[in-house]
């Protein structure tokens, strides 16, 4: 019997995900991690403890879950990630890091230690082996719910032990299951932003953390005109409209965050498109086989994903070259790329 790792948060997803590898037979552990910055869990906002919410879903699935502290990892990878990337001017993407990092990375690596062969997550996306035996990573069939992006940082070894239970599924069909067998989950509402800020000010948050300093600066238009000052460039992404606080008959846009000179500028709604980005540190799970490469890129969660060239320019670096101007192309952010519903892999905007 093989025995596999699901990585339960709580929610529905990874409930239904370990309920349904169970039924396939599997021998199943469950593995909840603690990263040192939850809110109260219990349902409905309840303050339960995360051992009495894990101890019911054991006792619904049958199966025994782990509670996993990795609050000093967490904060060492991610949440220094986050605050660095804030730090030098740019947006950061923490479940972008986060996936290969510490699911298919530190817990990963737990998961192996308890004996599993494979660590499977709630993520709605699909993998596929070739013929060669590598894995490809597809869209999940629900097009509201398709988490594939975030996984575009997965190597093969990471894919290679990863499933993903609900990539065939829509998020309906997931709850239906749940309630035909009688599956609560332990959180009454699914998180929607960054899983370690939850009440605070993204600011605020940043301005906890060890050896940030924000910095004033000028705020000032596309030809250079100074029209204000700003109190730190972590409070603005580009594209951003509130804030601000310049009065003008037209509202500005922030149009991109100048770290050298600590200078934010901003400009008029139509400054926002442009159709070039270089993309560094590209992952390529399945690297076309020549270039100049046709895709269609993604460059934050919510964009639709839109035909582009992609050049290799050295390696794991490339010029992306959409075939018409999007609107605010973020440095921070992932570009991911794809063939069809296939991610080919995924790098960061300079």
């Amino acid at each position: 019997m093989t025995v596999i790792a699901v990585a339960i948060s709580g929610g529905v997803d990874s409930l239904v995900a370990a309920f349904l590898l169970k039924q396939q037979g599997h021998d199943i552990v469950g593995l909840h991690f603690r990263t040192g910055y939850e809110q109260p869990s219990g349902r409905h906002g309840s303050p339960a403890s995360p051992a009495h919410d894990m101890a019911e879903i054991s006792r619904q699935l049958d199966i025994p879950v782990d509670i996993l502290d990795i609050s000093e990892t967490f904060r060492r990878t991610v949440v220094a990630y986050f605050t660095s990337t804030y730090q030098d001017g740019r947006t950061p993407n923490p479940c972008l890091f986060c996936n290969p990092t510490i699911k298919f990375g530190h817990i990963l690596s737990l998961a192996r230690e308890r004996g599993a062969e494979a660590l499977a997550t709630g993520h709605y996306a699909r993998l596929q082996t070739g013929p060669d035996g590598r894995r490809h990573l597809h869209r999940g069939v629900d097009p509201g719910k398709d988490q594939s992006y975030f996984l575009a940082r997965l190597n093969q070894e990471q894919l290679q032990q990863a499933l993903f239970p609900l990539g065939d599924l829509t998020k309906d069909e997931v709850r239906a299951i749940a309630r035909r067998h009688h599956l609560v989950p332990a959180m009454g509402q699914e998180s929607q932003d960054i899983c370690f800020i939850k009440d605070t000010p993204y600011h605020l948050f940043l301005q906890q953390q060890e050896g940030f300093r924000p910095q004033e600066g000028l705020i000032e238009n596309t030809q250079g005109r100074v029209l204000g000052r700003h109190k730190g460039l972590h409070l603005f992404t580009v594209g951003q409209r509130r804030g601000i606080n310049c009065p003008a008959p037209e509202p500005y846009y922030v149009v991109r965050l100048d770290h050298a000179r600590n200078r934010l500028v901003v400009g008029k709604r139509t400054d926002l498109a442009g159709d070039t980005a270089t993309v560094a540190d590209i992952n390529w799970i399945h690297r076309p086989e020549r270039f100049p490469a046709r895709v269609t890129a993604q460059i934050r969660y919510r964009h639709k994903a839109a035909p582009a060239v992609v050049t290799e320019t050295a390696p794991a670096e490339a010029l992306l070259r959409f075939e018409s101007p999007q609107d605010a192309i973020t440095p921070g952010q992932g570009a991911v790329f794809f063939d069809k519903d296939e991610v080919l892999g995924g790098g960061w905007i300079l």
